[in-house]
């Protein structure tokens, strides 16, 4: 069993640190660490039941221990319950999650107390990198890199010698502005530079990612986490977002992390072990031998999608629904508005990968969307057999959406078909 405190639990990356958790039985988490969100932060203690809670400021201590006082947990808050978070006893690694300079002391004191350390937090190396990694060497501690760029890195340098790095290579997509002249970046809104090509990231990163000065803090995390100066770091433009990072050797090999299944990242199945997976499910349902709530509870495993929802009528009602939604999922009318039908492909397949592309035109979707923790999803429509329409919803939760590829939507589409061609039919009998 392995012990975890998670410093930011509620951001972005604590969020997914907890999806890993869910899926893994050997984790265990002793420590939950966030700043202002003490509703969430409540229902995290209730799930995974720590030794120990931080909320970021003391006079939040109330509210926190309204919501959470039938619970055998210690509630501490501040820059001092943050440390006592990053170092509680009983941890051996530390995430590290939280937003900006406040990360440092923790995370030193974290390597003191001999924790290793699963590295969020930018401005820790950015700011104090000669002390973070000297620190680390003295205690022996490791630095795994959380941040995609830094971590696909790491895993290209598994078992290389570092002695022979000619170059690491890091990739930007560009932002919403790439490619734009300096004419069209006059008039640039707030709202322009929100909506990111390829992710979802928090309004802070997001604005630094439009500037590429999100960038520029990458390269100098690179140079202290591989120990390479700062000339063998080098920025390459990427706009599709396919590989991550490489590394260049100096006998001219190049190991890259690329993404061609981008939507559920490497580690998870390959094309055509989806495919083999939907033509498994649609014989199975077609069969009677799978229900549709174990159609379900395979996807959301299998696939690593957060939630799923089935709609069906002219009110879009909901009538089967899995994973952990903020709200109840009731229904979803809006897909049959006039001007939102337009987002539907000739296939009756809307894909959207950042719902922050819904702000201006359909502000009231955003919201709804937004409110249920939805940052990415996936819609199919499909014609039942007792004449009524249905409609498919995959979901991604947090703020960390995902670009969803051509082999998801393509076997996702089948098990749609499948699935509802049974749902129709059962109705009807």
């Amino acid at each position: 069993m392995k012990n975890v405190s998670i410093l930011g639990s509620t951001g972005s990356i604590g969020t997914q640190t907890l999806d890993v958790i869910r899926r893994n039985a050997d984790i265990n988490v002793v420590a939950l660490a966030a700043g202002t969100m003490v509703s969430d932060l409540a229902e995290q203690v209730r799930e995974f039941k720590p030794q120990l809670v931080c909320i970021g400021k003391e006079e939040l201590v109330p509210e926190l221990k309204t919501l959470i006082g039938d619970i055998d947990v210690k509630i501490v808050s501040g820059d001092e319950g943050l440390i006592e978070a990053a170092t509680i006893e009983s941890a051996e690694i530390v995430v590290t999650a939280v937003v900006g300079m406040m990360g440092i002391t923790p995370t030193v004191e974290a390597i003191k107390a001999h924790k290793d350390i699963a590295l969020a937090n930018k401005e820790t190396l950015v700011c104090a990198g000669h002390i973070i990694m000297s620190l680390a060497k003295e205690c022996n501690v490791n630095i795994y890199p959380v941040d995609s760029e830094h971590s696909a890195i790491f895993q290209c340098l598994n078992g290389e010698n570092r002695g022979e790095i000619e170059k690491i290579l890091l990739t930007a997509s560009g932002g919403p502005f790439r490619g734009k002249k300096r004419a069209d970046l006059e008039n640039v809104q707030l709202e322009d530079a929100l909506k990111h090509p390829n992710w979802a990231m928090g309004r802070k990163i997001t604005i630094d990612s439009s500037t590429m000065v999100n960038k520029g803090l990458e390269v100098m995390e690179a140079q202290w986490l591989f120990g390479v100066p700062a000339e063998k770091v080098q920025v390459i433009v990427q706009p599709q977002s396919i590989i991550h990072s490489m590394v260049e050797f100096k006998d001219g090999d190049i190991l890259a992390d690329m993404k061609h299944d981008i939507a559920f990242g490497s580690g998870f199945m390959k094309p055509m072990a989806k495919y083999e997976l939907a033509t498994n499910i649609v014989m199975k349902v077609s069969l009677g031998m799978m229900t549709v709530k174990e159609v379900l509870s395979e996807l959301t495993d299998k696939l690593n999608i957060h939630g799923i929802s089935i709609f069906c009528g002219n009110d879009m009602e909901c009538i089967y629904s899995t994973g952990h939604y903020k709200n109840n999922v009731i229904e979803a009318a809006y897909v049959n508005d006039d001007k939102f039908l337009n987002h539907f492909d000739e296939y009756g397949v809307n894909m959207v990968n950042n719902i922050a592309s819904l702000t201006i035109e359909f502000p009231e979707v955003f919201r709804k969307l937004r409110d249920n923790n939805i940052c990415s999803l996936l819609q199919m429509k499909a014609d039942g057999a007792d004449g009524k329409e249905y409609m498919v919803e995959f979901d991604i939760f947090g703020t960390n959406r995902r670009k969803w590829s051509d082999t998801d939507v393509i076997m996702l589409r089948m098990v749609v078909l499948g699935v509802v061609n049974a749902i129709s039919g059962q109705l009807t009998d």
